[in-house]
Parts: structure tokens; sequence; C-alpha cells
């Protein structure tokens, strides 16, 4: 220890002698200004976020001048290097010589700071050498642990709030009996600069361990680490894309359990948030109360369906199936016409589509009314509902909609409200008569799908307004089929692509618990 004491000393001696060009014992403001020139360098090239650094750096240098006299002598500066592992490191000396020791990187504060492992307040010299002397932090967090985690493998693990600490484990957490550990995953382009600001609050609110960024490698890591859990929540910060995305991926991971999802709606559409009462889109109200709207939410069963989709002519490919899973609706003609053209356009200039996104799908679903490209589409396919032909030719459609939840559009009914005094008692396996499907009721845990026709863009704007009360009602059944005869566009969760012709399956999946807040809750 005294020979690393002698090693920084030293080197502060020198440094300080190679700024002070005049010779007279005293770093001044111009040469002080040179050290803060010097230390944005080091940390362009550390790889820092130096947006908000350089007047971070002048308050650390000002906090070193003790006797406030507007310069800094020698013993000012290496008093106070010595006691600054930022400073330390911006000015080239190398503090990790092995594994265990702190390497530190800058990140955004506010005040006061606290320990992330036992929620201490930490103290030190003003922003800078902030540290916590808990039994929990110190050189020695390779062999010593917090009681509730334990070491698995070689990663990272958390320490402050303002400064990440790169050590030597991953852990894995026991929780504390009785409780219900929440996951959290946010998607940071979700909602413009709406995700990035809640990554960074629930990262303040909740241990880091709990709270992933998926586009720092996905939603794997948090999975993983809590894969031994027996009880937790998880929430999904985005749109029904990033919900679709972490759904997939628990069905694809070795959990113990399969966790409950609930939804922190961003962005524009969010329709199954909506009807699980979510709402349409978060306004900024308070996380730590979202927090136990959560906790005190109730758990629904929700039916999930498998998408299968065989090329009449193996060799005319066309677009890849964004997925092969439903969880919201598949649809194919007009809707689906106006979001290819709006994700076309999206490639090919995303600067352009950051905010006004519906503005775009105004205009694209204007340009679709009059081109009509959908048009007579009852002479492009057929459908079957478990061996039952369903009959099109009474009506002049432009789109097929296959419903497994009650919200489509950012907030459309097609199928519409069904009076509960004329639900039918027992669910049949396929209806196709016109009257009977007028007392159908929509249910995403019935293990069947509602299947309607849309006659036109304007139809859908009528009904998104109100001034229809829902689409045409074709069948409710547990297995389609669809058969196409020319290239159509088609989407499956608000996710389009073109699609040469085919036969289209829809299939049960499986169900899942998902967390649903009673149903007069609003965000904001």
């Amino acid at each position: 220890m005294q020979s690393i004491y002698y090693l920084y000393n030293t080197y502060l001696a020198d440094t300080f002698k190679l700024y002070d060009k005049d010779d007279n014992g005293h770093l001044d403001s111009k040469e002080v200004d040179k050290i803060v020139t010097q230390m944005m360098q080091a940390a362009e090239y550390l790889g820092w976020d130096v947006t908000e650094l350089k007047p971070v750096l002048r308050d650390m240098l000002k906090a070193i001048d003790i006797d406030s006299s507007g310069t800094l002598t020698q013993q000012e500066w290496i008093q106070g290097g010595l006691n600054n592992i930022p400073l330390l490191v911006l000015l080239g000396l190398k503090v990790a010589e092995k594994d265990g020791q702190h390497v530190w990187r800058l990140k955004n504060f506010n005040r006061p700071t606290y320990c992330f492992v036992c929620q201490n307040m930490m103290l030190g010299l003003r922003k800078q050498g902030l540290s916590c002397n808990c039994e929990f932090i110190n050189d020695n967090l390779f062999y010593l642990i917090h009681e509730h985690i334990f070491n698995i493998d070689m990663l990272m693990f958390f320490c402050l709030n303002y400064y990440y600490l790169i050590v030597v484990v991953v852990v894995s957490i026991f929780p504390v009996k009785d409780t219900n550990p929440l996951l959290v995953f946010v998607n940071p382009k979700s909602g413009g600069k709406q995700g990035k600001r809640v990554l960074r609050k629930f990262q303040y609110l909740l241990n880091p361990r709990q709270v992933y960024n998926l586009d720092n490698g996905g939603p794997n890591p948090g999975l993983q680490f809590f894969q031994n859990l027996h009880k937790c929540r998880v929430l999904v910060c985005g749109g029904d894309g990033t919900v679709g995305w972490i759904l997939d991926a628990i069905d694809k991971a070795d959990m113990a359990i399969r966790p409950p999802v609930a939804i922190l709606p961003l962005g524009t559409g969010n329709d199954l948030a909506r009807c699980l009462h979510w709402g349409g889109g978060y306004e900024g109200s308070d996380l730590t109360e979202i927090i136990k709207q959560i906790e005190k939410s109730i758990l629904v069963k929700m039916d999930r369906w498998s998408l299968h989709v065989i090329p009449a002519d193996t060799a005319d490919e066309g677009d890849p199936v964004p997925n092969d899973i439903i969880n919201n609706y598949f649809s194919l003609g007009v809707d689906a016409s106006i979001a290819h053209q709006f994700h076309v356009m999206r490639e090919k200039n995303p600067q352009k589509f950051n905010t006004r996104n519906k503005l775009w799908y105004f205009q694209l679903a204007t340009s679709e009314t009059i081109s009509a490209s959908c048009r007579n589409l009852k002479e492009c396919l057929t459908i079957e509902c478990c061996g039952v032909p369903v009959e099109l030719s009474r009506l002049a459609l432009e789109g097929i909609a296959v419903l497994n939840i009650p919200s489509m559009h950012g907030g459309s009914n097609l199928w519409g409200e069904t009076k509960s005094a004329e639900k039918l008692k027992k669910r049949q396996e396929v209806t196709v008569d016109p009257d009977a499907l007028e007392m159908c009721s929509q249910d995403m845990n019935d293990k069947l799908l509602e299947v309607v026709g849309l006659e036109s863009v304007v139809e859908m704007g009528q009904i998104y307004t109100g001034l229809k009360s829902k689409a045409h009602h074709l069948v409710q059944a547990a297995h389609i089929t669809i058969r196409t005869y020319k290239t159509l566009p088609m989407q499956i969760d608000g996710e389009p692509w073109m699609q040469p012709p085919c036969t289209v399956s829809l299939l049960p999946d499986s169900a899942r618990s998902t967390p649903a807040h009673p149903k007069d809750f609003q965000w904001g």
C-alpha cells in the first residue's frame, strides 16, 4: 500500500511541475484550464459521456483549492488528487492493478447520492470522491459480497448511483422472504426520448440489476439473472412490438416459472396495454406510484396463437415473416398495406420518423383511399375455419383482420361491444351464422379468434372515431386457415410484410398470465 501511495504522490508531483509553466509553485487559472482540456481529451479517449463533464471538472479542481485563493499549490494538488480517483484516471494513472479494485466511469448525477447496495447516502468531497464505507463495498469486493447475492460468473456489479463499478462478479439474487422482485425491460427507442428518461428513472428507483436497456444485449441478460427465481414480475416499457419480443424471449428462456408481464406503454398504438387497462401511453407520472399499481394488479390469462405460412410456390419466398406468434392480431389487405408503406418509408428515411408518425399514417391512409389497392379482396382469397368455409361473396371487402384482443389501430374495437345479457353461455368451436355472431363476445382467454372484414380506409376511420360501432363480423373460431392467390400485404401485431400466394394457418399456442389493472386506471 505504501508503494502505491508513493507512486501516486510522485506522479501528481511530476504532473504539477509539467503544468506549472512559470515555475512559481502555483497553478493559476490558465494552467488549470489546460489541465481541464487535457482531462476532457482523456475522457473522450476512454469513451466517457463528456456532454456535461467540463463544469464538473472545473468544480473538482476548485474544490481542491482549500484556501480559496484561486490558485493551486503543489500540496493542495497532491492532497486533493490522492483522494480523487476520477482525477487520477483522467491524468492517465492506472488505478486498477488487479481484480476487485475500482474502475470509475462518470455518469449523470443528481443530489444526494446513494449506494445501490446498502441504500445509505454516500459521503465525500462535494460531487467527487463519493464513497460508501458499508461492509459490502470495499476493495475486496471479489471476496465480500452482499448476503443476498452470490458469485456465479465474471462480469459487472453496480456499486454507486452516479459511477458504475466494473468489478468481478455477476450476481444472482436471493429475494427477501415474501417479496416479489420486479424485472424491468426498457426500450430506449420507444416514444422518442421518453424511453431514455424512463430508463434513467428506473435505474435510480431500483437496484440496477433489475433494470435492463434492451439496446444492450436484449432481454436475455435480465432473464438469465432472474431465471432461478420462483416468484417475480416483469415490466416491459415500450410498444406492442417490444412486449411481443419479451414474451417470446421468456418462452425460450430456461426460467423456473413464467413470470407475469405488465406494460408501461411508450409511443403510439399500444393496443395490448389498452385492453389490459394500462392505458394508451405513459405521460410522465410518478414511477413509484406505477410500481405500487403493478403490485396491486390482478392476473389475467391471455391466449397466444401460432402463425404458419406455407408458400404456394417455394421458389417465390417474398419477405420474411416477422414473427410466428400472434399476441394481438393478424391482418391482410388495406390496413396492412398502409403499415407496409409506412415501414418501407421509415427504413429508407429513419430521420423523418422520430415524432410525427400519426401524421404519416394519415397521409398514407389518404393515399390508400384514392388508390384502393386491395379492392375485390374476396377474389384473391378464401377462409376456412375448423373445416367450415366462410362466405365472402356478399361483401365488398378491402381488408381482413383476425383478432385476439379487443383493440387494434391504436384503440379501435373492430368487433364491437356485446351486452352481457346477450353473451352466449357456451362457447362454440366455430360460429358463422350472422345472427349468432352478434351475440358472440370477445375474450382474451376463450381459445377463440374473431375474424372481421373491412370495407375501406374510410370505415376504419369511422370505427376509430366512434361513428361506426364495429366492422363486419365474419366468424368466431378456434382454428383458421386463409388461402391467398396473389401477393398481398400482411401484418402480425403491427409488423408488416409482402406475402406471395400462400396458406396461412392460425392455431392455439399457449396462454400466459398478464397483470391487468382495474378498468378505472389511467397513466398520468
